[in-house]
């Protein structure tokens, strides 16, 4: 491991002051959010005090100590996904993560996605502090599957070769999945004692199916107009072409044109407006829900009327932490076959081949028919769940990494 800079001795149990820099509307309800507030939370547990710099929007979250930007004087509507005024958002979180570091006087930087990674290292260098990326995926990769970025164009070599300046600036990585430090090895050249594999874990505490009673969930399906006669496939995610809504609403219909007694509950955001009216021109508007945001204290619960779950995310570059969260509350889970999903869901996934829609629809056929393998796989799912990810253990490593860095 590259030497890492220490501006004082510390002892090992003492507490630690980490700067968590955080480029995004933080608070919000989807994706990596629910890992920085995890982590967070848990590193409180610990006794470890942690301060999170992101932009100015975003919910404040009880408990956490967050520092927020000012908003940019010409856009005050900033979404998520990558866009021009990331950049100016980024300018500003640089010059408020500084003063927040010189108040905290941080033992330990750790930076989420790349922006975050990029200021952190300047930082790192400026003070003296150790820098940590919580690595998701590629950079170039995210930018390509929302649309940002042509692979084929002018910017994307220099954009690759900003990605490869980003990665030699950490002193150590978290990887969201084995698959994400085999990228860092073979695509950017990171040595491997650098790499330290975390995978998103599920509170399994609060995710627990057995919570909510029969009446409860009733009440929620009457809330949506959901027919009781109906099997529930579950979807809690951001609603994105990339994410593979689209194939979720073809998957509806040929369902529906087959006589499927089923419905989709399809949770999250944004671009709602936009796929009801695709599910519309489908014909499938009455065989599917879109809730909109659901905020995350309330996720357990609206998951809980799922008698399946389902991942359909085409993009090969990025996590998918919401298999977690099905898994934590002993939903089989119909999948796309990729390497992050066979890593979380091992053999007990129900797999289609990446971006197939007719056998995405077939797995999601044959377990509607099947209720004793859903109640089998929901069950070994939240075992595998309760004992390979959960955020205690994960946190404890965290812990450690820091150590190594600063003892």
């Amino acid at each position: 491991m590259r030497k890492a800079p220490t501006p004082s001795r510390r002892s090992d149990s003492s507490p630690m002051r980490i700067l968590m820099i955080a480029p995004t509307s933080f608070f919000s309800d989807y994706g990596g959010h629910i890992r920085i507030l995890e982590e967070t939370r848990h590193l409180q547990e610990a006794g470890h005090q942690v301060t999170i710099v992101t932009y100015y929007k975003g919910s404040d979250m009880p408990g956490l100590d967050i520092r927020r930007t000012a908003p940019l004087p010409w856009h005050t509507d900033y979404e998520v996904g990558s866009s021009r005024h990331k950049i100016a958002f980024d300018v500003y979180l640089a010059v408020q993560a500084l003063l927040e570091a010189r108040r905290v006087r941080p033992d330990i930087i750790h930076g989420h996605m790349h922006e975050g990674a990029l200021i952190g290292g300047l930082l790192s260098r400026m003070l003296h502090i150790p820098l940590v990326f919580d690595f998701q995926g590629s950079l170039t990769g995210e930018m390509v599957d929302h649309h940002f970025l042509d692979p084929n164009g002018a910017v994307y070599p220099w954009a690759y070769r900003l990605e490869q300046f980003i990665c030699r600036l950490p002193h150590a990585f978290l990887t969201s999945s084995v698959r994400a430090g085999h990228l860092l090895e073979d695509e950017f050249r990171v040595s491997k004692n650098r790499i330290y594999p975390l995978p998103d874990c599920a509170d399994i505490v609060r995710f627990a199916p057995d919570r909510f009673t029969e009446a409860d969930k009733l009440k929620l399906r009457h809330r949506y107009g959901i027919p009781e006669d109906r099997l529930i496939v579950a979807y809690l995610g951001l609603l994105t072409d990339y994410q593979g809504i689209p194939h979720l609403i073809r998957a509806a219909s040929s369902l529906k044109a087959a006589g499927e007694k089923v419905h989709f509950l399809v949770m999250g955001y944004p671009n709602v407006d936009q796929y009801k009216k695709l599910a519309q021109q489908k014909g499938v508007a009455d065989h599917m829900t879109f809730t909109g945001k659901v905020e995350y204290r309330d996720a357990p619960y609206f998951l809980s009327l799922g008698d399946m779950a389902i991942a359909p995310k085409v993009s090969a570059t990025e996590g998918s932490g919401k298999v977690l969260n099905y898994m934590a509350m002993a939903q089989p889970v119909v999948a796309y076959d990729t390497a992050v999903h066979r890593e979380y869901l091992a053999d007990l996934g129900v797999y289609a081949e990446a971006g197939d829609v007719t056998a995405l629809t077939s797995a999601i056929q044959e377990l509607l028919h099947d209720p004793a393998r859903r109640l089998e796989l929901g069950q070994k799912l939240r075992q595998r769940a309760t004992v390979a990810y959960s955020w205690q253990s994960a946190t404890q490593h965290i812990i450690e990494v820091y150590k190594k860095l600063t003892s």
